[in-house]
């Protein structure tokens, strides 16, 4: 049951970027309506569970700052997804457990696996090929520029991920963190719609019942069964399981949007998942790896 539970959510996730792109609505817009739908529920759950007892205030404020740095991410993937298509957008922006191996080092002395020292130039490769810099008929309305901003929400993800992972005392997600960091993001993409003056608030339809079957099924429920069955799953299974969610994107943007990367991009993307295979083989049981 838990390898089901961790397959049936990294499906769920998979379409995340998917949901987005049929909402049809622009990237703050998504971002905002994503956790608000989210978090009504998030709030229903954990008042009748009640599992996050033990957590004080500083550990809800340390979620929903973690939920700023997600707020960020999702509004900077869903924008790269405008320039470099789902799939792309949602495999680099998924290069984030270099950044959170990198920040171990960095922060805690955790000098990386020697795989890992390995792997994140073969990364960088790949993510110089998925941007189509000097190719000729690269995939995407501006692929260079999609890359960069995946990357930098790669960035946010891993700071996310390492703040929500502080936050939260238990072996998994529990909904009381996920509440708070999803009510951080909303906060988020609600001030940076207000600077941008983009945020569309008058809800659309059909676009917002995709924007409501993402926050229901990927935010809520696919975060949940898969930040608690990750955890408790062995190193191979969890780094597969990781490795599916934007391999899975990747066929859905093909399929549905008719996304087509060229062979160079393609080689790229095959690089990034190597190496971003490599680094979550070795850090499977780091709790932070296992909530992606």
């Amino acid at each position: 049951m838990t390898l089901l539970a961790a397959l049936t959510g990294a499906v769920m996730v998979s379409f995340s970027a998917i949901l987005f792109e049929l909402s049809d609505t622009n990237a703050v817009t998504g971002s905002f309506f994503r956790a608000a739908y989210a978090v009504p529920v998030l709030i229903a759950i954990w008042l009748v569970r009640r599992d996050d007892e033990r957590r004080g205030p500083g550990l809800r404020w340390l979620a929903l700052g973690a939920g700023i740095a997600l707020g960020i991410d999702v509004v900077l993937w869903h924008t790269a997804i405008n320039y470099i298509g789902t799939g792309l957008a949602t495999l680099i922006a998924n290069s984030q457990v270099i950044f959170v191996a990198l920040a171990a080092w960095l922060l805690h002395g955790e000098r990386p696996a020697r795989n890992i020292l390995i792997a994140i130039p073969v990364v960088l490769a790949g993510v110089a090929l998925v941007s189509g810099v000097g190719q000729d008929g690269a995939f995407g309305d501006n692929p260079a520029l999609g890359t960069i901003l995946a990357l930098v929400a790669a960035v946010f993800y891993a700071t996310f991920l390492l703040g929500y992972r502080a936050s939260n005392a238990g072996p998994g997600p529990t909904a009381g963190p996920l509440m708070e960091a999803t009510t951080g993001a909303m906060l988020t993409s609600l001030a940076i719609g207000g600077v941008r003056g983009d945020l569309h608030l008058a809800p659309e339809w059909p676009g917002h019942g995709w924007l409501l079957a993402l926050a229901i099924g990927a935010q809520v429920i696919a975060w949940l069964m898969i930040g608690y069955a990750l955890p408790r799953l062995p190193a191979v299974e969890t780094s597969t399981i990781i490795l599916l969610q934007p391999a899975l994107t990747m066929v859905w943007g093909a399929i549905i949007f008719s996304e087509s990367p060229s062979s160079l991009q393609m080689a790229g993307a095959g690089l990034v998942l190597l190496g971003v295979g490599a680094v979550a083989f070795a850090r499977a049981r780091d709790p932070v790896t296992a909530t992606t």
